[in-house]
């Protein structure tokens, strides 16, 4: 069946993630993090839903009825039906929100796993801002800078030739560096 009919659950999904789509793609324009953060959160606030129910929309455990395919429409300044009519190519769920979000911000979590070390790691932050961004930088610097050869254990050989991993070594550890000075220090809070 080359030209079945696609039912209307579908294309409102479909239509739904477009809405997100052109919601992120607005946001980003202006990166900072603080237009960055909880852009799902802001865009079911923006079409007046909670953001566990657009959740459950994407995650296609609910459907969006009459009645909220209008309210998508009247707050996003679509027409009336807009929501019920295919429009190109069909969004195939959250990869492409993902992928345009990513390719602007590469730097951006890309997952659930991602949002979550993101989230933990901004909970210790504002908790106790001066001693994990010591910390941080302390793990990220064992992690990213590269064990010299006298360090590394008997038996294992590194993977680059011997006269070209000390050079590179030297160049990760110092690329490190050059970061870890560019991080300007905490101004204490005012009482």
């Amino acid at each position: 069946m080359p030209n079945a009919p696609r039912d209307v659950a579908q294309i409102r999904l479909d239509n739904a993630l477009r809405l997100f789509d052109e919601f992120v793609a607005a946001t980003v324009k202006h990166p900072d993090a603080a237009a960055l953060r909880g852009l799902e959160r802001r865009f079911a606030e923006r079409l007046q839903i909670q953001p566990s129910y657009w959740s459950q929309i994407k995650s296609r455990s609910r459907q969006i009825g009459e009645r909220l395919a209008r309210q998508f429409e009247q707050l996003s300044h679509k027409p009336v039906f807009w929501m019920d009519q295919e429009h190109g190519s069909a969004p195939s769920g959250a990869a492409p929100v993902a992928a345009s979000v990513t390719d602007l911000n590469p730097s951006l979590p890309q997952d659930d796993d991602e949002r979550f070390i993101v989230g933990l790691v901004l909970t210790y932050y504002r908790r106790h801002p001066q001693r994990a961004r010591t910390r941080l930088l302390d793990l990220l610097g064992e992690v990213l800078t590269p064990p010299t050869e006298a360090a590394s254990p008997a038996g294992i050989r590194p993977t680059k030739p011997q006269s070209q991993a000390p050079a590179a070594a030297a160049s990760e550890a110092s690329a490190w560096e050059q970061v870890a000075k560019g991080i300007a220090p905490l101004k204490p809070k005012k009482r």
